[in-house]
């Protein structure tokens, strides 16, 4: 009889755990998408055009310590963005800039994640894989801006400077704030709320 009682309890426990952290997965991607929409839309001047340093990119490294609800929540958080933020400075939704943002924040975030426990060369590359993505479809819409006075293709000099802009927030500001983020007494505070971290 006891038997029983702790196969059925070993049985549920789990299942309980699991629930527990598909809710608080779903919150951070919900926190994480509501910020990076919120950000790129608060700061639109400077989030959206030909030279832009969009803010919201520095939560791109988060993927290293939280994983897939982060990559989620900035993958939807810049559909939203891209949506109201283009109404916004542009008067008009760009379907390249709400189809090609989004998949670029999914294979930047993703690489990072992948590629964690080297967080630099992690957020690196999640810079320039921002720039080639969208710098390879923003100069057919905007005019791209002058390179130090040299005449390069219009393509390769939106890539040149959505890539400094992305290594800005995303390698400097970004792996910044993720390095904060893992001082000890800090991971301690967010595992003790049970937030999964990964290590």
């Amino acid at each position: 009889m006891s038997g029983d009682a702790s196969t059925r309890s070993a049985l549920q426990t789990p299942a309980l755990e699991v629930k527990r952290m598909d809710t608080k997965d779903i919150s951070l991607t919900t926190v994480s998408a509501s910020l990076y929409a919120v950000l790129s839309v608060v700061l639109a001047p400077i989030s959206f055009g030909p030279v832009q340093l969009r803010i919201a990119d520095c939560l791109l490294p988060l993927a290293a310590l939280f994983g897939w609800p982060i990559i989620a929540g900035v993958t939807v958080g810049c559909l939203v963005g891209n949506i109201v933020g283009g109404v916004i400075v542009f008067g008009m939704v760009n379907p390249f800039d709400i189809t090609f943002g989004p998949a670029a924040n999914f294979i930047a975030t993703s690489l990072i994640f992948v590629l964690r426990r080297r967080r630099l060369t992690s957020c690196v590359l999640g810079s320039f894989t921002i720039g080639i993505i969208v710098g390879g479809y923003l100069w057919i819409f905007i005019p791209p801006p002058g390179i130090f006075g040299f005449a390069l293709p219009a393509w390769l000099a939106m890539m040149i400077s959505i890539t400094v802009s992305s290594l800005i927030a995303i390698a400097a500001i970004g792996y910044l704030l993720v390095s904060i983020l893992r001082r000890p007494n800090i991971l301690m505070m967010f595992k003790s709320r049970g937030l999964k971290v990964l290590e």
